[in-house]
């Protein structure tokens, strides 16, 4: 039996950066050996970044990855870390005859291992994924090779992200052909309650390979998605032996013991893949001797979070990094003294720090006097950069030139403050963020340029009953990765007090919804859940209600499709995952 320590790179690459990505590869291994690794594992696509959507059409970009692989393969070698081997994900092609049907050059979601100035061997995913937020039939093609590569005399097997999710294909070939230790470089998108799956899956696959499974898996932010690390290793029998943190970057090290010693040769077999395809496992040897035996270090475990942690953790993550990797130094969103900025404004506080979050408050002729005192609350609070801008002159002066009533004069306010932020984001380089929930969004309980206007929509995906939950949690907790380091930073009054637009006269939300409890359980079964009307009746939901939300929903698809990007928290987000036709005369009926 054999020892090895593997060091997990859970990192967070930027899309299309491949000489940043490049030169943390080798930042990360570097401190790899310095901490006496044998085998450095970094996460699926690290080096192009991932997804990179119809970039891998590009054949510029295809080449550029390629060429960064093998350069810095060469690097490693020149600064002394060509002994230490390395896996790392990239973007690589089929090298296929062009076909009607097939992605422009065959592209590959590949990874490869780097070793003493080499790319010894490349492999690619065998399983693409099409549901969900994966659109991977149209961007690669299907990788049918698994390298097993001897490594101190322990055959290490390298699969790719979703080969662990599919029955069949590589695991199944591990299985069949022996290998000590699976490797997966994985780009796992979160979502809530993600983690306790994951480990489930490890665990069954390590059974099923009947070897230890090491699950490496990117961290951050990119557009919609964010990616929550949260890295599993299991020995063969299915145990946990180590698991990274949540929504951050981390080289975790793990000594795997016990692990058993092959004498097969190199070469090239085919395999039954279980899938109705035939993969071709390749194996090669870097090291035959096992390493010295040595003392094994206690393996780290991080702790889980709750919920509104988690939930929480990902928005303040997504916020930063879209800020970040856009170039925005600031941000600006308009600040009610409801629930819905209050939330966004502390999420944007913890992620990118109070002095670099400005709000205007626009107060109208509508507006109460706890809505500006509760805004003026938070700002002291967080000590964010703050203005007032009262809007009743402004929509005074539209209004002398255009008669509105009704709904029209309503959203001409929620317009009219689109139209200042986006002016103070023009003047400021601000991004504007907007403040809208799931709940509103799937109703369509918005104004299209008004309050929807912006860049960024930090809680897009949060029902309205969770913005609360989430308000209460950060109020009662902190955390070492939020800069805003007050306690109680949302004015309880805004957490209380009852929900409303303020465009009329004494208005309520409940005046045009449901109370939201009753709203987001209907929502969760008809939007996440994919339930018609008549399941959702018999599901206990009001049959007069049913008809009228699943209205408001469906005639919303158009507002949806002109809201901004927000991070995806749920099972099922408005964009990626949920996509309906807006001209579209099917209705449900009860």
């Amino acid at each position: 039996m054999a020892q090895l320590r593997i060091a997990l790179a859970q990192t967070n690459p930027t899309v299309g950066d491949l000489t940043a990505n490049a030169e943390r590869l080798v930042g990360w291994t570097r401190d790899a050996a310095e901490r006496g690794a044998h085998l450095v594992v970094f996460t699926e696509m690290f080096l192009t970044g991932y997804p990179v959507e119809d970039l891998v059409l590009r054949t510029s970009f295809v080449d550029a990855s390629i060429r960064t692989l093998e350069e810095v393969a060469v690097r490693l070698r020149d600064e002394g870390l060509g002994e230490l081997p390395v896996v790392v994900g990239y973007v690589d092609r089929a090298g296929l005859a062009p076909r009607v049907g097939q992605p422009k050059g065959a592209p590959l979601d590949a990874a490869a291992l780097l070793y003493r100035g080499e790319v010894v061997t490349r492999t690619a995913k065998h399983h693409l994924p099409n549901y969900g937020v994966f659109d991977e039939y149209r961007y690669f093609v299907r990788g049918d090779r698994l390298p097993i590569f001897r490594l101190h005399g322990v055959d290490v097997a390298i699969a790719v992200c979703e080969d662990l999710w599919q029955d069949g294909g590589p695991v199944s070939v591990v299985g069949q052909a022996g290998a000590g230790l699976l490797v997966v470089p994985n780009a796992s998108p979160y979502e809530k309650e993600k983690d306790d799956v994951r480990l489930e899956l490890c665990v069954r696959r390590a059974r099923e390979a009947g070897c230890a499974l090491v699950y490496v898996n990117q961290v951050g932010g990119q557009d919609e998605l964010v990616f929550d690390g949260d890295s599993i290793v299991v020995d063969g029998a299915g145990a946990l032996v180590a698991r990274a943190a949540q929504f951050r970057e981390e080289l975790l090290i793990v000594d795997l013991d016990d692990l058993p010693v092959s004498d097969a040769g190199p070469g090239t077999v085919p395999y039954d893949a279980g899938d109705g395809t035939t993969i071709t496992v390749e194996r090669l040897v870097l090291s035959s001797e096992p390493v010295e035996a040595y003392q094994a270090r206690p393996a780290g475990i991080a702790e889980r979070l709750d919920l509104p942690a988690e939930v929480y953790s990902a928005l303040v993550l997504a916020v930063r990094d879209y800020v970040a990797k856009n170039g925005f130094e600031s941000v600006i969103l308009g600040l009610s003294g409801g629930i819905d900025s209050a939330l966004t404004a502390t999420i944007a506080a913890d992620a990118i720090g109070p002095s670099r979050v400005h709000v205007a408050l626009m107060p109208s002729r509508y507006s109460s006097d706890h809505s500006l005192a509760d805004a003026e609350d938070l700002v002291r609070r967080q000590g964010i950069n703050a203005q007032i801008v009262p809007i009743a002159e402004i929509v005074n002066a539209f209004e002398k030139e255009i008669d509105l009533s009704g709904l029209a004069a309503e959203n001409l306010q929620a317009r009219v403050r689109g139209m200042i932020l986006m002016g103070l984001s023009n003047q400021h380089g601000h991004l504007v963020l907007t403040t809208g929930n799931k709940s509103e969004l799937a109703t369509g309980y918005s104004t299209l340029y008004g309050d929807s206007a912006g860049g960024f929509a930090p809680i897009k995906d949060v029902p309205k009953t969770m913005v609360w939950d989430l308000a209460r949690w950060r109020n009662a907790h902190s955390d070492p990765g939020f800069l805003l380091e007050v306690s109680a930073p949302i004015p309880e009054n805004s957490i209380t007090k009852e929900p409303s637009a303020e465009l009329r006269p004494d208005q309520r939300d409940t005046d045009s919804l449901p109370p939201y409890e009753v709203l987001d359980r209907l929502l969760d079964d008809y939007v996440e859940k994919d339930m018609g009307s008549q399941e959702l009746i018999a599901a206990g939901h009001d049959p007069a209600l049913v008809t009228r939300i699943i209205r408001l929903v469906d005639l919303a698809e158009y507002k949806r499709r002109q809201y901004p990007p927000g991070p995806k928290i749920t099972p099922k987000n408005f964009g990626r995952d949920r996509r309906l036709p807006i001209t579209n005369r099917w209705r449900e009926t009860t």
